[in-house]
């Protein structure tokens, strides 16, 4: 353990909502902390912030009177950077405006008032830790050090490697965000490091699906959120955050990617940034907000009778391997699912092709987990015209809704008897319209292949990604854990339909999980 001495002083620059917060974190932890802005009025503001929070956590009884007290006696300000200078800080953590000539200043500044000893960090959020250090004098003790906010509560922290700094200094952040309580997790400085690159195809797929009609805001909201298992749906999300933000940071990120397609920002999202409609701050958005605002409900199917015969197909030999291609393990859950419901669940043996199984039959319709085409597609290639898909959802047990979707050739009566089946085991079903990948599943498998590609680039390593999405932004799971458990090759395949459906780059396999099916290994292995 390499952690900063708490005989050291933190120095937090900066007394923004992010410099408070990374100046209370630190002062809880034992450090005695120095907090500077250019002005004063900040610093006495957040010196009283800092003091209203740790009393709500004493009435709350979460933090004693007397650990409130000594951490409030170990935040003390600085008016100047020679005085803070003065203190001989062991770590300066920098959260000011998000600009590179202005972080450069600040720390060629500090270069000249602290030791040599002292390590420089930046809460940059998007901008690149070698530029920021790339004329220091001593770049390599320069590091990332990447805070979520609310930073008392977001347990996350991304520590950045410039290409010039010095791995020792990158520990000993690590090492130190640790002993403050928080969840450090290393990144080499890329565009968008871990969270801010693995997370936009969670918004980007919202999008394409709202743009292509699959369904409205709302009703894709509630799917990524009852059946996905996500805290918060694409579309509110991004209303809480705002989208002039949420905007700016897809165009960043596909800008420092030399605009590849898999960043693309969406034209929708642009015209609500026109607007003016920029989320809950404006009282619109995706959707309306404040006195007698209205928004529509999602989207439900009225209830349906429960079919008399139900089977399941199963070949069990075929689909032992969790990397099989047509998700075994999760059509497993589902079917679980319906016997827990008492629903008579019969084992039908595969009677045409591989392609059969898993499936679910009733009253004429075969039902599959979508794989990335469209039931159109697949009713047209098993030569079915009865098929409809249903979405992937995080745990079948406990999710309260799922997805389903429906071939154009399919029969109303076909389509109502899946939709029985499913309101049978208590799930509230919500019909899109047919487009490739569905929702949970298409942006899961993004998600998968945006973490894999940032293992496979050396960004982080893969249990790094999943702790930085769950830690981050609140994933129910990491996305490549989650892929292990559909299993590789099936994330592989939807992600060749979607591509096929396309036509087009986005939905390029990451090397890593091509790399990974072909050996037959998860990801984690």
């Amino acid at each position: 353990m390499t952690a900063l001495s708490r005989e050291r002083v933190v120095a937090v620059i900066g007394s923004g909502a992010m410099g408070a917060g990374i100046a209370q974190v630190a002062a809880v932890a034992g450090y005695t902390v120095k907090l500077y802005d250019s002005r004063p009025e900040p610093v006495a503001k957040a010196m009283s912030d800092i003091a209203l929070a740790l009393n709500k956590l004493v009435a709350r009884q979460r933090m004693s009177p007397v650990d409130a007290a000594a951490s409030l006696a170990r935040l003390q300000p600085s008016l100047t950077l020679d005085e803070l200078a003065a203190t001989k800080p062991g770590l300066v953590v920098e959260a000011i405006v998000e600009n590179l000539d202005a972080k450069r200043a600040l720390f060629a500044q500090l270069e000249n008032l602290v030791d040599d000893d002292c390590i420089l960090a930046t809460n940059t959020s998007s901008i690149s830790v070698t530029a920021i250090g790339a004329q220091l004098r001593v770049p390599g003790r320069l590091v990332g050090m990447h805070f979520f906010n609310p930073v008392p509560l977001m347990a996350l922290v991304e520590v950045v490697e410039g290409l010039a700094t010095d791995s020792a200094v990158a520990q000993t952040v690590y090492d130190t965000a640790a002993a403050w309580g928080k969840s450090p997790v290393h990144a080499r400085s890329t565009p968008g490091f871990i969270v801010n690159r693995v997370a936009r195809p969670y918004y980007a797929e919202g999008w394409r699906l709202l743009a292509e009609g699959a369904a409205d805001a709302a009703t894709i909201d509630a799917v990524l959120r009852e059946a996905g298992g996500f805290r918060m749906g694409p579309f509110e999300l991004m209303d809480l955050i705002g989208h002039d933000v949420n905007f700016a940071v897809t165009q960043s990120v596909f800008e420092a990617y030399f605009n590849d397609p898999r960043f693309t920002p969406s034209v929708l999202q642009q015209e609500l940034v026109n607007a003016g409609f920029l989320g809950r701050k404006t009282s619109r958005g995706c959707y309306r907000y404040g006195d007698g605002a209205v928004n529509a409900p999602a989207q439900a199917e009225a209830p349906q009778p429960i079919p008399a015969y139900v089977s399941y197909t199963r070949d069990a030999a075929a689909l032992a391997a969790a990397t099989h291609p047509h998700g075994g393990a999760v059509t497993d859950a589902l079917a679980a699912r319906l016997r827990t419901a008492g629903i008579d669940v019969a084992h039908r043996k595969v009677e045409k092709s591989v392609d059969d199984a898993p499936a679910f039959h009733c009253n004429g319709a075969a039902v599959y987990l979508t794989d990335g085409r469209s039931a159109t597609q697949r009713a047209a290639d098993n030569q079915h015209s009865d098929t409809v898909l249903v979405d992937l959802a995080f745990d079948y047990a406990s999710a309260t809704r799922i997805a389903v979707a429906c071939a154009d050739q399919c029969a109303p009566e076909a389509y109502l008897s899946v939709v029985g089946l499913l309101q049978a085991a208590g799930l509230t079903v919500t019909r899109l319209d047919d487009v490739p990948g569905m929702a949970v599943m298409r942006t899961v498998a993004m998600l998968a292949n945006e973490a894999a590609d940032a293992v496979n680039q050396g960004v982080c390593d893969a249990a790094g990604a999943d702790l930085a999405m769950q830690k981050g932004v609140n994933y129910p799971r990491g996305p490549l854990a989650w892929a292990d458990a559909i299993g590789v090759g099936h994330v592989v395949t939807v992600l060749n339909h979607l591509a096929a459906s396309y036509g087009e780059d986005r939905y390029r396999v990451s090397p890593l999980l091509r790399r990974k099916h072909a050996s037959g290994a998860t990801i984690h292995a």
